[in-house]
């Protein structure tokens, strides 16, 4: 169930990079979304297979994600979502690994 999330994420990413691509034919916002969607992809499987550190990448995957586009909050719509989602799914992970440290 926990990894509904992170397959999520990772689907709105890539699809988001892509869509930036077209829009503007922007390679960083294209190489950015896809890269971002496919660690949130490897975290998901891994946990769903319930392999190692699977939360963790999640974790930290939403960490990149808020870091790049919090500074740009203010620009637009696009900018929101993705910083309102990455804290979200960092809220989510991180209190999945707090709960798994203690």
């Amino acid at each position: 169930m926990s990894e509904h999330i992170a397959f999520t994420m990772s689907g709105l990413c890539g699809v988001g990079g892509l869509i930036g691509f077209a829009k503007t034919r922007s390679i960083p916002s294209l190489i950015a979304g896809v890269g971002v969607g496919a660690l949130y992809a490897l975290s998901a499987n891994r946990i769903r297979t319930g392999g190692e550190y699977g939360y963790e990448m999640a974790a930290a995957t939403s960490a990149v994600l808020l870091g790049s586009s919090a500074p740009r909050f203010v620009k637009g719509p696009v900018p929101k979502a993705l910083t309102v989602t990455s804290v979200l799914a960092l809220a989510y992970y991180g209190k999945k690994v707090y709960d798994f440290r203690q």
